[in-house]
């Protein structure tokens, strides 16, 4: 039983937790800024990078694909940077404009090049691969400590991992003034913090996360976790810090709870067949989204607050 949870559960569900904190860290202060769809975004616009770096290498590798995912991510994050400001038009706006247009233009450079005969398919795009992500050398917990068993793990274990680490750095290095910027621009302006160019990096960092989880976990995932775990946690508490903690929580749960029931969730009820683990992540998140919602503390003071506060009549 051991044996066979660390050959086929331990990395896929490593993976997944580890992408859904790496999109929920950052999300929580895109959701702050209204800027959540970000991860929507981001997860059309890899799609042009993918194929450009199909082609510029002329096969299919997780390593060039990927870096032409990140370039295509960080252009439409300059873009959408770029309209906003000087359109002075919504972020919401400026998102849907630019992922929409690279999305078509993956399409067609999909279409009209040697890219559409190899196996660059719209459901890897949304599912993405994590059930097939195993250690094949992962003989029993003892493997762990084995350096030849530890160099067969999946390649997207490490990074995904690095991709963590190096977001939750940043975040805790440049957390007094992401947390200004966040509530008050105009302020933090003057006190001589670059918000500009503080909101562009948070915006990459979040685009390298969603590029490192876009390979194992498809899109699905990459845009529930931007928005539902920070969301959900945004219900519990009203203080910052306890957000992203709330956030990071929810996220694993979602990833767990996601992934153990895509693979016995149809069995106990007498199906034969798995579901996507990552459609049933992505679910889960929602669901529990929905109870911070109806249950959450934050929901309840609001609700007391409404409840509280009479009618004004009409003026005279």
């Amino acid at each position: 039983m051991g044996q066979d949870f660390v050959m086929l559960s331990l990395t896929p569900l490593l993976i997944g937790m580890a992408a859904a904190v790496a999109c929920a860290l950052p999300g929580n202060f895109l959701l702050l800024r209204r800027q959540a769809l970000i991860g929507d975004a981001i997860s059309h616009v890899v799609l042009p990078g993918i194929v450009a770096g199909f082609l510029v290498t002329g096969m299919v590798a997780t390593g060039p694909m990927m870096l032409g995912a990140a370039a295509a991510a960080l252009v439409a994050v300059a873009l959408i940077e770029v309209i906003r400001r000087l359109g002075r038009i919504e972020p919401g706006a400026a998102m849907g404009v630019v992922f929409t247009a690279m999305f078509a233009a993956g399409v067609l450079l999909l279409e009209q090049t040697a890219a559409s005969g190899v196996h660059l398919d719209v459901q890897h795009a949304l599912y993405g691969n994590l059930e097939s992500l195993i250690w094949l050398d992962g003989y029993g917990w003892g493997a762990l400590a084995d350096p030849v068993a530890l160099a067969g793990l999946p390649p997207e274990l490490g990074r995904i991992g690095l991709v963590v680490f190096g977001t939750a750095l940043f975040i805790a290095v440049l957390w007094r003034p992401l947390t200004l910027a966040t509530f008050d621009e105009g302020f933090a302006r003057a006190m001589g913090i670059p918000t500009a160019a503080l909101g562009f990096a948070l915006v990459a960092v979040a685009a390298l996360a969603a590029v490192a989880a876009f390979d194992a976990v498809g899109s699905i995932i990459v845009i529930a976790m931007f928005i539902c775990p920070p969301a959900s946690a945004r219900l519990m508490t009203d203080r910052l810090g306890r957000q992203v903690a709330w956030s990071v929580a929810f996220a694993m749960l979602s990833a767990v709870l996601g992934y153990v029931l895509a693979g016995y969730g149809p069995i106990w009820l007498g199906y034969g067949n798995a579901v996507s683990a990552a459609g049933m992540i992505a679910t889960v998140s929602g669901v529990i989204l929905g109870v911070a919602a109806l249950f959450g503390p934050h929901r309840q003071a609001v609700s007391r607050a409404s409840a509280t506060r009479q009618p004004s009549g009409p003026a005279e």
